[in-house]
């Protein structure tokens, strides 16, 4: 396990405490909506940090070429019909460039900066020039509004239990999905970012803001500076 991250529930947990069969579980919302409306048709997209392909395959039902990456072996088992490479994003140097460069789950809120930084560059390095990045922030409010919870259309509930401040800039974050069968819960590191300190971070890899693609700032698309 990565430290600061842990899961529990049942069956295989990644080192970033994230649960494999609760992933296989968790419905798409209207992510491909939206990167559907941010970029170009049938784009090549490096999916970063896929899981188990909940967004993989609505993507690839619309038309687009999906190379997933992940690190667990676990999770990409269960990807079908794009190509898999199993690789940290951190590690991540394929040697070429995508028409979209994908960065979801509120990964670029990792609680080490300097994790955080190398998944931009990440980005960065695999973005062709005339590319862009698609990048999910955090809410607002997502540090303070604790404990929360929202039941899924589908039945199951998930609920932040807790945001506990590590005083570094840095919040130690309980999550917990409850199902009929099962309840799996994730640890996880995550640093608030607000508007301007994103878009440093941004400019720190070489990138910047194009545009807001939701009203509430969540998704983002990147292009190079």
């Amino acid at each position: 396990m990565r430290q600061g991250y842990e899961g529990t529930g049942p069956g295989a947990i990644t080192p970033d405490g994230c649960a494999v069969e609760l992933y296989t579980r968790l419905p798409v919302g209207t992510e491909p909506d939206i990167i559907t409306a941010a970029v170009p048709a049938a784009a090549h997209i490096l999916e970063l940090g896929s899981g188990a392909g909940r967004m993989t395959h609505p993507l690839l039902d619309l038309g687009f070429a999906v190379t997933a990456v992940d690190e667990s072996a676990d999770m990409l088992e269960h990807v079908r019909g794009a190509r898999r490479i199993r690789s940290s994003i951190e590690d991540l140097d394929l040697g070429e460039t995508f028409d979209v460069v994908l960065l979801a789950s509120f990964l670029v809120h990792a609680g080490d900066v300097r994790v955080r930084r190398a998944l931009l560059d990440t980005c960065a390095r695999h973005v062709a020039d005339e590319g862009c990045v698609l990048i999910q922030r955090e809410g607002e409010n997502y540090h303070t509004d604790v404990p929360r919870e929202r039941t899924d259309p589908s039945g199951f509930v998930v609920r932040i239990l807790s945001a506990e401040p590590l005083g570094d800039g840095t919040s130690s974050v309980r999550a917990e999905y409850v199902f009929p069968d099962a309840t799996w819960t994730q640890t996880f590191l995550s640093r608030p970012l607000t508007e301007e300190a994103f878009e440093e971070a941004l400019a720190e890899a070489g990138l910047k803001v194009d545009r807001y693609l939701t009203d509430d700032g969540m998704w983002v698309r990147a292009v190079k500076a």
